[in-house]
């Protein structure tokens, strides 16, 4: 059976996502040391602990197309990622610090969503139900991550950030 246009671009696309989640787990102990405020340590810490089970359900995803996880470079979340680390050298120690954490990481939930929303539209129309499942569960733990950095934003972190830097 030939290959449809639609599987491959799956299968680049899971590789896209495989590569950003696996370059996420590396930057989120640095964005949780970062961090000024409990709140934002324990969010980034906890979201670290549910990237690698993400990571996990992406290599079941790889199986079921019957292929081999591997991780194509994602300049998307390489350049997010890079504007975290400038936020974490530019406002070391300032006011506004956890507030551009916030902004980096709502980034790269943003990227995550628009990703795994459209895989899993691609698994229902490739017929892949149990992909469907897997990359549904992690759509939805973006989706609450994302929920949560607003809530920590709008809790005090913004209004920390109206300070006046030192």
């Amino acid at each position: 059976m030939q290959e449809k246009a639609l599987d491959r671009l799956f299968y680049e696309t899971l590789k896209d996502i495989y590569y950003a989640e696996r370059k996420i787990l590396k930057a989120l102990p640095k964005m949780a040391r970062g961090a000024e405020t409990a709140e934002l340590k324990k969010a980034f810490n906890d979201h670290c602990a549910e990237t690698e089970r993400q990571v996990e359900r992406l290599q079941k995803v790889f199986e079921i197309c019957g292929k081999r996880a591997q991780g194509k470079t994602c300049e998307a979340i390489e350049g997010i990622i890079a504007e975290g680390e400038e936020v974490l050298e530019e406002f070391k120690g300032q006011p506004a610090q956890d507030a551009g954490l916030i902004s980096s990481a709502q980034a790269v939930e943003h990227y995550e969503i628009a990703r795994y929303g459209t895989l899993k539209c691609w698994a229902e129309m490739l017929g892949m139900p149990d992909a469907v499942k897997l990359l549904d569960q992690n759509l939805q733990e973006e989706i609450k991550a994302d929920a949560l950095l607003t809530k920590i934003a709008e809790g005090a972190v913004n209004e920390h950030a109206m300070e006046r830097a030192a």
